[in-house]
């Protein structure tokens, strides 16, 4: 198991379970895979919604084609991902090698095929919320291999989790989180199901997938939420801050996080699937049910930082710089939420500035694990500068689109259906654009950074911080 020794800044490494440790790699790497096809599908998605790129981008279905991609590979694989490396963190016995590949290989299997997809068949793109789709076969087929792989994987967590595992250390809040997760997960399925089985035949089009997902996605975010928690807490901890609250007092908080989860069945019981009772459930859910856990701690995590603000080692500055930017794009997100009226570029805008938020913890939070699964540790100029230039760039991107949604942009709009007909409206899409390449910059540096770890294999003496290791820097 993985402990971090607060106050310190040093990982207090335990062996992993060479099983358990040899699992968290492979999804790590899935997760990776994930965001650098996500980014080559960005750069596509920037480039044709900035201003005069018009011209070299006229084929708006691909525009939509590439933004499902996008959408589905950086928000719902790469997350689902990280999620399977908390359960494999958790400490409970080793699942067999038989099922871990199997989870594994089907997951994997599924993320390729929703990229092919998008070269592969000819149904139209249709972006509805959450888990946008390709009317492909290809692409069903593939979403459905990577449900069955991530279901199983947490399938096997929920048989294997004793109450006992839940203790009040730091390995007990990596349990936690695993289980809230988990039980996320779990309900969102069991969402996606009850809602398929009695949706009207008559429905169809994206209004059909509108309401199949919203449930599910929206209960999908609590489970987001959990693990951005748990990335706040060790990158703090791994940063040199101890927090100011006992182990079982923030476990208590990261409990709390199965209140707006278990809300869920009272949403079904008082409504049909299809109903503005329905949706409206769920999106008042979103609005304050996620607060419950996420405002105390990242209150404490902002009042840890701003108390102990030493200088930082080389080793230190990624992980605390991916946590001031999540937490700031995170609040963003959370403020533009209360600012949206109407359907334009606000929306996207907060969705980009909470998301990321979520993102940008993960990278940290990925960086903070290369030692324990025996990768080298990540530091120098290269791996300072990533999180900056992700966490601005999309400050940028959300402050774009934020003005422009103000100006009366819509959403899910490019080229000339966006109706830039004034300055203001060119200049807020352009701050958008510029702030987008940054940020697509900023993840293919995070793609790069984590695969020189990678291509430097696994050492497990660089994993126990022998002297000999000298980490992964950016200026060897």
């Amino acid at each position: 198991m993985v402990c971090i020794e607060q106050g310190s800044g040093k990982q207090v490494l335990e062996p992993l379970n060479p099983k358990q440790q040899q699992e968290a790699r492979r999804w790590l790497q899935l997760g990776v895979l994930a965001l650098a096809i996500a980014g080559l599908f960005a750069i596509l998605l920037v480039l044709s919604r900035a201003p005069g790129m018009e011209a070299f981008f006229p084929w708006i279905d691909f525009f939509r084609t590439a933004l499902v991609v996008h959408v589905d590979q950086s928000v719902l694989i790469w997350f689902l991902a990280m999620a399977g490396i908390i359960w494999t963190l958790a400490g409970v016995p080793p699942i067999p090698v038989a099922w871990r590949r199997t989870a594994l290989g089907v997951s994997l299997a599924g993320t390729l095929g929703i990229a092919l997809a998008a070269f592969i068949g000819e149904g139209a793109p249709l972006m509805n919320n959450y888990v946008p789709v390709l009317q492909r076969p290809l692409f069903f087929f593939s979403l459905g291999l990577v449900a069955v792989g991530v279901v199983l994987r947490l399938g096997l967590l929920l048989v294997r989790m004793r109450p006992a595992h839940l203790s009040a250390d730091q390995v007990g809040m990596i349990n936690v989180v695993a289980l809230t997760v988990a039980v996320a997960c779990a309900v969102a399925v069991g969402a996606l199901v009850y809602t398929w089985f009695y949706l009207p035949a008559a429905l169809d089009g994206v209004a059909y997938y509108e309401y199949l997902f919203w449930g599910a996605g929206h209960v999908l975010q609590f489970a987001y939420t959990q693990m951005l928690l748990l990335a706040w807490l060790l990158l703090l901890a791994a940063s040199g801050v101890r927090m100011p609250l006992s182990p079982r007092l923030l476990n208590g908080l990261l409990l709390l996080g199965l209140l707006p989860i278990l809300w869920t069945f009272v949403i079904y019981l008082n409504h049909e699937p299809v109903s503005a009772g329905m949706r409206i459930g769920f999106t008042r859910l979103m609005q304050y049910g996620g607060a419950i856990p996420a405002v105390p701690v990242g209150l404490l995590v902002l009042y840890g930082l701003i108390r102990n603000r030493q200088r930082t080692t080389p080793a230190q500055r990624p992980l605390r710089l991916a946590l001031w930017f999540s937490l700031l794009l995170f609040a963003s997100g959370g403020l533009l939420a209360m600012l949206i009226q109407g359907v334009n570029t606000v929306i996207p805008a907060h969705y980009h500035g909470s998301i990321v938020g979520v993102t940008l913890a993960l990278m940290g939070f990925a960086y903070l694990l290369l030692p324990a699964l025996g990768y080298a540790r990540v530091e120098g100029r290269l791996a300072t500068a990533q999180p900056i230039v992700y966490g601005v760039g999309q400050l940028l991107h959300i402050a774009g689109l934020a003005f422009s949604g103000f100006l009366g942009i819509q959403r899910k709009t490019a080229g000339a259906a966006q109706g830039l007909d004034s300055l203001q409206a060119k200049l807020a899409m352009g701050v958008m654009g510029i702030g987008g390449l940054l940020a697509v910059i900023g993840g293919i540096l995070f793609v790069w950074i984590m695969l020189r770890a990678f291509w430097g294999g696994p050492d497990r003496h660089r994993a126990r911080g022998q002297a000999s290791s000298p980490g992964i820097s950016s200026t060897r």
